[in-house]
């Protein structure tokens, strides 16, 4: 089998109403949800949105591609599931990244969110990756300096130029452009809610399709890279694709993601009407 070289993952998290409770409102100490419905209304009022910072959050599901040296997709796990207790997911995460050989992580947006999200869960749970938080050295070398592609790709950080410019649409967008489902059922705003109605599975399945999407644009973002040419990235998504086929019964995240399944139209090849591209073109 081909070696494990890209992890290509996406965490899905939920605010600590403990923590919040503790931290913001420590005189009056109001239970778990009801800090977070306060600090979400102080949120909404100072800025229209009422998602919470990562600093409050931890870990529900965190989904893992496994993709090799030739950019084949090997596998695709959720940490701890079904149980999916935080520190065993955070502790997973960590200890299979060592296990693996320290391969490149791959996420979108991933330096602004699930990364360091991650990191704070090992702080938190007691967990010790000094490779991972390795300050010795030439900065440029150390896998947490933002320029270290060979550490952590963000697909949305190449897209951007590191964050040059605003990439409206976020991996909606860039799974679409590539013809991938992209957001379906579910949008990041809704697990919350899910979490506390108990439908932790569903954000797993939910956070399969993320990960499938950042792949798929993992691989597009290779072909801009000149690591791979057309032919091969069709030859990586028809594999994928059957790879899904296969397990379609086995996951609901996968049934829902082939329903959603498009195939990139190369503008490249020839119309299959070529009678009909010359009318156009002699007009």
């Amino acid at each position: 089998m081909d070696p494990v070289s890209h992890l290509i993952f996406d965490v899905e998290s939920v605010a600590d109403g403990d923590l919040i409770s503790a931290v913001k409102y420590p005189q009056e100490a109001p239970a778990g949800e009801l800090a977070i419905a306060q600090f979400q209304e102080e949120l909404r009022e100072q800025s229209g949105k009422d998602f919470i910072p990562y600093t409050f959050q931890v870990p529900t599901a965190v989904v893992i591609a496994k993709v090799g040296r030739d950019l084949d997709l090997i596998d695709i796990v959720s940490l701890d599931e079904p149980q999916f207790r935080p520190h065993i997911i955070a502790d997973h995460f960590w200890r299979g990244w060592e296990k693996y050989g320290r391969p490149q992580w791959v996420t979108f947006n991933g330096r602004g969110f699930d990364l360091p999200l991650m990191e704070l869960a090992a702080f938190r749970y007691g967990l010790s990756v000094p490779s991972w938080f390795n300050l010795t050295g030439p900065g440029y070398k150390q896998p947490r300096n933002r320029y270290n592609i060979e550490s952590h790709l963000d697909l949305h950080e190449f897209l951007t130029n590191f964050n040059a410019t605003w990439f409206r649409g976020g991996l909606d967008l860039a799974a679409q452009l590539v013809a991938k489902p992209g957001k379906m059922n579910v949008k990041g705003d809704q697990v919350q809610a899910m979490y506390n109605a108990g439908r932790l599975q569903e954000i797993s399945d939910y956070c399969r399709c993320d990960v499938l999407d950042t792949y798929f644009v993992f691989l597009r973002a290779m072909v801009v890279m000149g690591r791979i040419n057309r032919a091969r990235e069709k030859e990586l998504v028809a594999a994928a694709h059957q790879w899904l086929l296969e397990r379609r019964e086995s996951n609901v995240g996968y049934s829902t993601y082939l329903d959603g399944w498009g195939d990139w139209q190369d503008p490249w090849e020839a119309p299959a009407n070529p009678d009909a591209a010359t009318q156009v073109q002699s007009k």
